[in-house]
């Protein structure tokens, strides 16, 4: 399998992993249970991250900004050669 391939089937299978994880959070959510949410828009390398909670924009900021950094790292070491 060539780097193409492969980086399109773990794009695919990231895609799908996400889908089926908001699909179970989803149906397992309980009546008892509150319900936060919050999104992330990143905009060039800087990540802007709104929440219905202190706690999830905690949590989507950690993740956005250490997901900048690996598409940061990706695209530095793909240009070294």
């Amino acid at each position: 399998m060539e780097l193409p391939e492969i980086l399109l089937l773990s794009g695919l299978a990231l895609v799908v992993g996400g889908v089926s994880l908001l699909l179970a959070a989803l149906l397992s959510r309980g009546k008892d249970r509150g319900l936060e949410g919050g999104g992330v828009l990143i905009i060039g390398p800087i990540p802007i991250v709104f929440g219905t909670s202190q706690k999830a924009s905690t949590i989507l900021l950690i993740l956005a900004i250490t997901l900048t950094l690996i598409v940061l790292a990706t695209f530095i070491l793909a240009n070294i050669r």
